[in-house]
């Protein structure tokens, strides 16, 4: 992935709540994160797996994410597109295999559905750990 960066303790899970069919993608997520009313910097999620399957880069995994607040600091954030729960087959092949790239270069990494690191929260609307941890 580019090199390991030691202090990444975390890898959160989360999904984009947006209706199949839209073709939602990296760019769009980009667009909605610096628009009113957030005004981020950029994209908060370092990986996004659109509909299809197709992994996007978002930030880089150096850069802090703004997915998980306040646990950002020390993690890897990864968004499907889609709504709670329901991803194509195309993106669930692929999580594992983003699943397998990051765990070499963060073995020892902590893998989060989003609902588990921040009360409140759904999503990816299933425990996208279990199904990455059960081969």
């Amino acid at each position: 992935m580019g090199g390991v960066n030691n202090s990444i303790t975390r890898v959160v899970i989360h999904c984009s709540d947006s209706p199949h069919g839209r073709n939602d993608d990296a760019r769009e997520i980009h667009r909605w994160h610096t628009s009113p009313p957030r005004k981020w910097a950029g994209i908060g999620y370092h990986f996004v797996i659109t509909e299809t399957g197709e992994r996007q880069a978002g930030r880089p995994w150096y850069w802090q994410g703004a997915h998980a607040h306040p646990h950002n600091r020390n993690s890897i954030g990864i968004c499907l597109i889609g709504e709670h729960g329901d991803f194509t087959g195309a993106q669930l092949l692929e999580l594992r295999a983003l699943y397998n790239d990051l765990r070499t270069d963060w073995p020892d990494a902590e893998w989060l559905n989003h609902y588990q690191i921040n009360p409140g929260k759904t999503c990816p609307g299933f425990d996208a750990v279990r199904f990455l941890e059960n081969d």
